[in-house]
């Protein structure tokens, strides 16, 4: 993996299979002036999210926000349901 000079925050992998290797991914996205987001295009299409699709948003006051796709959604509020009710 390799930095690009320009943007720090940028990075280049050598081949896509370099990227994939772990199944670990970041993008970021900007929070309009209503509170939306974007998903990005990559992001949706990895984790088969479409127009219209409802996610999940789960918080901790210590780790953040994490965001569950509809393909998970069930099987993770059935893991977290004692615990945040």
């Amino acid at each position: 993996m390799e930095t690009n000079s320009s943007n720090h925050t940028h990075l280049t992998y050598k081949d896509k299979i370099e990227k994939n290797k772990q199944g670990l991914y970041a993008w970021t996205a900007k929070v309009g002036s209503k509170g939306q987001i974007v998903i990005p295009k990559e992001a949706r299409d990895l984790f088969h999210i479409q127009s219209g699709d409802t996610v999940l948003l789960l918080g901790d006051q210590t780790q953040g926000i994490a965001l569950v796709s509809g393909d998970q959604m069930t099987a993770m509020l059935h893991a977290i349901k004692g615990k945040i009710l």
